[in-house]
């Protein structure tokens, strides 16, 4: 989103004014201040529509202020303790903490859903008071246009710049709750998932599942259509993705706990699985999981985690299931700990539809490149083209613009061609043609794979992109490039001269 206005909200203006109220509380601290207010504004703002509309409705039975009025219109009750008003009313007093902590209790205690997800440490001493007050007067402004709009659009995309925002502040702490929405993009636009079961079992804050159901509303289909689940098992993280799903209105079944070790839905066969799992995880646990049934195509080394994902995943697929997720580069040629043989075994196993090497710098948690793989538990389910013995390979290196001198971003035209070489490629109604393109694309077979040992490098495959003939004989552009170096060679040697001869005048001479 940048730094662009959305319904006349400037994002980047309100995160400017919000993060210089923070003082010297560390990002990771004041994520949980900000965006629980965030939070409790959408929620209020949402209970005040529906509560007018029920005012308006008072001839025809309504009551306005019967709780099962909201939880019928899938809308949040706020007791009179919680409301938006009250807590501007008190902005200014001191004890303004207090009474943010116990608004939160109260909407926890009046919305089983929401049980301990809210933040509730307000009042803690370390957090200035005057402050508080500034932020949630700055928090008010937020909300313009229809009820509607206020109560969602704007709101959301306001809480999502600001995860954005604080996962780039966190650095690399930050992509352990964050994969940038472009990356996110990338895997929704290539799936497609217009309806069925989604799965992220490492979920963050959740912003697989926000892109999945704008998705489905950008293609004019129905929010009822998926069924979400998830599992995370960093406990603040989980709360990230209890509100970030909540301010949007959408259902969905997020546990907390170790996907490994602890699995929430053991049974559930996903028609999509998108991930973005942590890269080369040591700290696994996988020695106490070695006879896993998970373990299909070999048992995952104890030092790295790549693996366990990458068969977790296939394990929780339905026969026509497809799975897209992020993994580092390595995964990708890897042979050590028997990481090649795993990735043997899934490649003869059909499962690999396609790999996608994205450039560096994408992400906030690390700066190196990072590949994407597409598994499909069956390449010919009636879906699509039957694409048996084949995979494709894109090589998306080049793309991306630096929007600052760290981080990468792909832009939306970019994203599609990379969804639409798949379509096509896979043969999707209304796809168009596919063909490959050197040093972009290039459909192989599996006996391609095989003679490069397994390993799923887009860069092997693409080749070299086509240089365009500009009609000039080779001959003549060598006799015209050597004349060239060398008039370049003379005039280096001259204006060595001319600086050796400065610097002799300035005393600094041989």
């Amino acid at each position: 989103m940048g730094n662009a206005s959305v319904f006349g909200v400037d994002e980047a203006k309100l995160w400017s004014m919000a993060d210089a109220l923070r003082n010297n509380m560390d990002a990771a601290e004041y994520k949980h201040v900000v965006l629980g207010l965030i939070f409790l504004k959408y929620i209020s703002d949402a209970f005040e529509a529906k509560h007018a509309e029920l005012e308006g409705q008072r001839k025809q039975g309504a009551d306005p202020e019967d709780p099962d009025e909201y939880r019928a219109a899938s809308i949040f009750w706020v007791p009179k303790e919680a409301r938006w008003s009250h807590l501007k009313d008190n902005a200014p007093q001191p004890k303004i903490g207090t009474i943010v902590d116990e608004a939160m209790t109260a909407i926890e205690r009046d919305n089983p859903s929401l049980k301990g997800v809210l933040p509730r440490d307000y009042s803690r001493p370390g957090l200035d008071k005057q402050r508080l007050g500034q932020l949630i007067n700055l928090v008010s402004d937020i909300g313009l246009g229809s009820p509607a709009d206020r109560a969602k659009d704007v709101l959301g995309r306001v809480y999502e710049y600001f995860l954005a925002q604080f996962a780039s502040a966190e650095g690399k702490k930050g992509g352990q709750f964050y994969t940038p929405s472009h990356v996110v993009r990338i895997l929704v636009e290539m799936l497609a998932p217009y309806k069925g079961r989604v799965y992220d079992p490492c979920c963050g804050s959740g912003g697989m599942f926000v892109s999945s159901e704008k998705f489905i509303e950008a293609h004019s289909g129905k929010l009822g259509d998926i069924s979400i689940y998830g599992q995370e098992s960093n406990y603040t993280t989980w709360r990230l993705a209890k509100m970030n799903l909540a301010i949007r209105g959408i259902d969905a079944q997020i546990a907390h706990g170790d996907t490994f070790h602890n699995d929430k839905h053991p049974d559930l066969k996903a028609d999509w699985v998108l991930a973005n799992p942590p890269f080369n995880d040591s700290d696994w646990r996988g020695e106490l999981l070695k006879d896993d049934k998970r373990w299909v195509y070999g048992v995952p080394p104890a030092g790295n985690a790549n693996f366990a994902w990458v068969q977790h995943f296939i394990y929780h697929l339905a026969p026509t299931g497809l799975a897209g997720f992020v993994l580092a580069n390595g995964s990708m040629s890897s042979n050590t700990s028997g990481e090649g043989d795993i990735r043997e075994a899934i490649i003869e196993a059909d499962l690999v539809d396609c790999m996608v090497a994205l450039p560096g710098q994408l992400f906030y948690s690390t700066p190196i490149p990072v590949g994407l793989w597409f598994v499909a538990r069956s390449k010919r389910n009636g879906r699509f083209r039957d694409r048996r013995g084949e995979t494709l390979f894109i090589d998306a290196r080049k793309m991306g613009t630096l929007i600052d001198r760290v981080h990468r971003e792909l832009s939306e035209e970019e994203v599609l061609k990379i969804a639409g070489t798949y379509h096509a490629w896979r043969g999707d109604k209304n796809g168009g043609t596919y063909t490959d393109v050197p040093g972009f694309c290039k459909g192989a077979k599996l006996d391609d794979i095989r003679k490069h040992g397994h390993v799923l490098t887009p860069g092997r495959y693409v080749g070299a992109e086509d240089v365009e003939d500009d009609g000039e004989p080779f001959e003549d552009k060598m006799k015209r490039l050597s004349a060239t170096l060398r008039e370049q060679t003379a005039e280096a040697t001259k204006l060595d001269a001319a600086i050796a001869t400065n610097l002799r005048e300035l005393g600094y001479g041989e």
